[in-house]
């Protein structure tokens, strides 16, 4: 009797060999990358290390030079509006990127409005309920300059997760976080890291995401693998647990903040 091996679970993204440059600047250099179901996915490293354009690779935002993108073990060719991947990946842009023109209501439900047939009731529901599970009251009349910054990345999550009853294959299965805590106060950054943490949890959120950050706590308190980039390559990987014990010299710099270590330091 042959004895059968476990078939190994295929990861929701794979990236495999991806590079990319801007002018002279190599950002991204052969890197492969997986992220699996119910994945807390953590990417750091220096500035200018190419986190963001990783997340917008992976978003279907941008066209790497090189290399091969798997959604659900399909190729993506192209970009993602030159055709459709098996899952819906949803976006939250460092800044909330909202429309200050509209107003939260039409902010959040914005791809309701634009792409159904739903009445204006039926998807001011829908705005509420999202509202709700992203811990924020009926603020539809609002304008996005009414609100706080905490407040605008609340706001920017529930567009985030926002999805169409009538075609429940479009919810976002994986979320990308770009730096969600930047500029955010110490306590506001909590909120948003313990908010991160119950849409992972909670029916009608996202239980996979990667999330790109510098800020220790939100290292610590969202993430459960990290990958650590420096000049284009993956330099380290592994648990958040082990990020305080690791012997990886690049690592113990960046988490000490020290300025002796192999990275440099730009003058």
């Amino acid at each position: 009797m042959i004895d059968q091996q476990p078939q190994k679970e295929e990861p929701l993204i794979k990236l495999v060999g991806i590079s990319k440059t801007f002018g002279t600047n190599k950002v991204l250099d052969k890197v492969d990358l997986e992220i699996y179901q119910g994945e807390a996915i953590g990417i750091i490293g220096p500035s200018g290390t190419g986190k963001s354009t990783i997340l917008r690779i992976i978003a279907g935002l941008l066209q790497p030079d090189e290399g091969d993108i798997y959604i659900q073990g399909k190729k993506r060719d192209g970009l993602i509006e030159d055709g459709s991947d098996p899952i819906a990946i949803g976006m939250v842009f460092q800044q909330a990127a909202l429309f200050d023109s509209l107003n939260v209501d039409e902010n959040v439900g914005f791809s309701l409005y634009q792409n159904t047939k739903l009445s204006k009731s039926r998807i001011h529901e829908l705005v509420k309920e999202k509202l709700e599970m992203v811990g924020l009251g009926d603020i539809s009349n609002l304008y996005p300059a009414a609100l706080s910054g905490g407040m605008k990345k609340r706001v920017s999550f529930a567009r985030a997760i926002m999805s169409n009853p009538e075609k429940p294959e479009d919810s976002p299965e994986v979320l990308l976080y770009d730096e969600p805590t930047a500029g955010l106060d110490p306590i506001a950054s909590t909120v948003i890291e313990d908010l991160i943490r119950s849409l992972q949890c909670q029916q009608g959120g996202c239980s996979t995401y990667c999330i790109v950050t510098h800020q220790d706590s939100t290292i610590r308190r969202t993430a459960d693998r990290l990958i650590f980039l420096y000049q284009g390559k993956v330099k380290w990987q592994g648990k958040v647990s082990e990020i305080d014990h690791t012997e990886n010299n690049h690592i113990r710099q960046f988490m000490s903040g020290s300025v002796k270590g192999p990275i440099q330091v730009a003058s």
